[in-house]
């Protein structure tokens, strides 16, 4: 008989649980699939008496993930505690550091610390599989190492947040404002445990972060990933964007480009009639291009049990099979370090401002505007309300670089109440 895949698994939470149920139901299936048994030795978490639905008693149980991890009768360690220090990290590096393979969903593990857990399991002779950890269920991490592996990738951009996707999404449908869809989020339970992991774009940060590196060849580099959330997006914006054709997501777009890598997670325009701007719900999409595919669109569930311990499996049955990739797809040393893109390729802005009810205010934006090489394409004013009118402008192609001062000469006139809104107009 074909010597069994033997797991370790540290987190039994939501997905880790998953992954059980998944084993247990499908046995046979994955066993006729992989040519081999695939079974859990043992398993890891904080409270061993927690009920959780289902049987753990034919497991060993470690409290420590670290002894877990370094078990003989552990052939891949399936990290799934979260969080990017401690336990997670500590057991990951004596798992590479004990000859195991690494299956993980901890996305923020690896968009800080990538680079040296490749190269340590690549000196093992090791793997780290992360599927689970972009984009839930949709296999984008294998559809760019394996079947895009020919093209040369020249954008990777996506909704990668279940959480701001929802709110954004329901403020159209349901005309509510952002704080009170922030507050049913809490009550569903679809927020972190630290909310601006979600509506501050961090943990869509840390997602675009590892495809950036798959898909250019590139050091994971999260700290150059440039991030603004959508606490600021009012129904105002939903509203106008809608009316000109839009809807507003916030969107992780990585690019190649003459001044470096550009990352950057934050609300955009998009139209509403492309596939990112049909998107609704909790629902997450990933649009890849390349030199010779143009363009694929992988759509899917991005979190929950089912789909994220699918993802995981789908590691663990590569690793049965005998299929080793390199992390990032390409050996360690070969990664770039590239610099960041201070700033990024022109596009069309929107901007809502408040004006103040003074003569010539009007003219003081559009020569601040002009001023600082931004020209306007067009210009809408939404009623009046005292003391200040609220105008919506959509500029023409510009940097941000350019935007930003302007923005910056708006707020040293005497016309602006406030800080202007301002969104990228993305084209799709």
């Amino acid at each position: 008989m074909t010597e069994p895949l033997r797991l370790g698994i540290a987190g039994l939470g939501t997905v880790g649980i998953g992954v059980v149920k998944i084993i247990r139901r499908h046995a046979a299936l994955l066993e006729a699939r992989t040519g081999r048994p695939v079974m859990i030795s043992a398993v890891s978490a904080r409270d061993a008496g927690k009920d959780r639905g289902v049987s753990l008693t034919d497991y060993a149980w470690e409290t420590d993930p670290v002894a877990l991890a370094v078990r003989d009768d552990v052939d891949v360690f399936v990290e799934l505690m979260g969080g990017h220090e401690g336990a997670a990290k500590a057991a990951t590096e004596a798992a590479l550091s004990a000859g195991k393979d690494v299956v993980t969903a901890n996305k923020a593990l690896l968009a800080i610390h990538g680079q040296p857990l490749a190269e340590q399991a690549e000196r093992a002779g090791r793997v780290i599989r992360f599927e689970a950890a972009v984009a839930g269920g949709i296999p984008v991490i294998k559809s760019l190492t394996e079947g895009l592996a020919g093209n040369e990738i020249t954008r990777v951009m996506g909704v990668m947040n279940g959480t701001c996707n929802f709110i954004l999404t329901q403020m159209q449908a349901t005309g509510q404002g952002y704080n009170a869809l922030f507050e049913e989020c809490g009550r569903l339970g679809y927020l972190e445990a630290d909310p601006n992991l979600d509506v501050g774009g961090i943990d869509a940060g840390h997602k675009l972060a590892l495809l950036a590196s798959i898909a250019f060849g590139t050091r994971p580099a999260f700290e150059d990933v440039q991030l603004e959330g959508i606490q600021r997006i009012q129904l105002a914006d939903i509203n106008a964007a809608a009316d000109m054709g839009y809807r507003i997501k916030l969107l992780g777009v990585a690019q190649r480009t003459a001044r470096g890598l550009e990352q950057r997670m934050s609300p955009c325009l998009v139209p509403a009639n492309s596939p990112l701007g049909q998107l609704e719900g909790g629902t997450n999409m990933v649009v890849i291009e390349g030199d010779s595919i143009e363009q694929v669109v992988l759509r899917g569930p991005g979190a929950g049990e089912g789909p994220t311990a699918s993802a995981v499996m789908g590691d663990v049955l590569d690793l049965a099979r005998g299929l080793r990739i390199a992390t990032f797809g390409q050996p360690a040393a070969t990664l770039q370090e590239v610099p960041a893109a201070q700033t990024g390729l022109p596009a069309p802005f929107y901007l809502r401002m408040g004006l103040l009810d003074k003569p010539g205010a009007l003219a003081k934006v559009a020569t601040v505007l002009g001023d600082a090489g931004v020209s306007i394409d067009r210009m809408r004013q939404y009623g009046h309300s005292e003391p200040t009118a609220p105008v919506l402008i959509v500029t023409h192609k510009c940097t941000r670089a350019a935007l930003d001062a302007a923005l910056d000469g708006l707020a040293a006139t005497d016309v602006v109440d406030g800080t202007p809104v301002a969104l990228r107009i993305e084209e799709v």
